[in-house]
């Protein structure tokens, strides 16, 4: 499915009128690779905003145990334009289950890359290069953020909001909590009106 048939499916599935799309992100990366900058951009703006991230199919998120991985780390709450229904709790769960089988099959793959090496081994085959290793790291690293990680990764997506507010010249905290709370932006725990001290709470996490 090509990137303008994904858009269309995107906008069906918000076909209520009274949605809004907030910004739209394309990933190109291979889902080889664990560095998704598309990825964070997007759930950067989900959380700052507290709304819905919409993926426009499922099964572009079944490629990549990474990808899976910072979704179900990232406090955000993912929604799947072909599967309309499945959002909230259930949505959470189905990429838990995604994650599982994205992983399973990574780890078939590296036992069955290993038994291949260790059989030319035996063959007398001269082996070099990539020993068939399928990192897992990512994988691993899914539902151990804390508190503390989280409240640090809300202060870098806040980042770039309160450089371009100080570059417009607000650099007060009243004045940024002003301007945080004229662009809909909630604070950590959902209020609508920022006040100063949140601000400097926000910015020294």
């Amino acid at each position: 499915m090509g990137v303008e048939a994904q858009r269309a499916a995107v906008a069906q599935c918000l076909h209520d009128g009274n949605t809004r799309i907030m910004a739209e992100y394309v990933e190109v990366e291979s889902g080889r690779r664990s560095d998704r900058p598309e990825l964070e951009r997007a759930l950067a703006t989900a959380r700052l905003h507290r709304i819905p991230l919409v993926v426009a199919k499922v099964d572009r998120l079944t490629r990549s145990v990474g990808f899976l991985s910072k979704l179900l780390e990232a406090g955000v709450d993912v929604r799947f334009a072909d599967l309309p229904s499945i959002e909230g709790p259930t949505g959470r769960f189905m990429l838990q289950q995604m994650a599982a089988v994205a992983e399973l099959e990574a780890g078939l793959i590296s036992a069955r890359t290993k038994a291949a090496l260790a059989a030319a081994k035996a063959r007398g085959k001269a082996l070099g290069g990539n020993r068939g290793t399928v990192p897992t790291q990512d994988a691993r690293q899914a539902g151990r953020n804390t508190q503390q990680a989280r409240a640090s990764k809300r202060a870098a997506d806040l980042a770039p909001i309160i450089d371009e507010l100080k570059a417009a010249a607000i650099s007060t905290y009243q004045g940024i909590a002003r301007a945080l709370t004229e662009r809909g932006i909630p604070t950590a725990k959902g209020a609508r009106v920022w006040s100063a001290t949140q601000v400097m709470r926000a910015t020294s996490a």
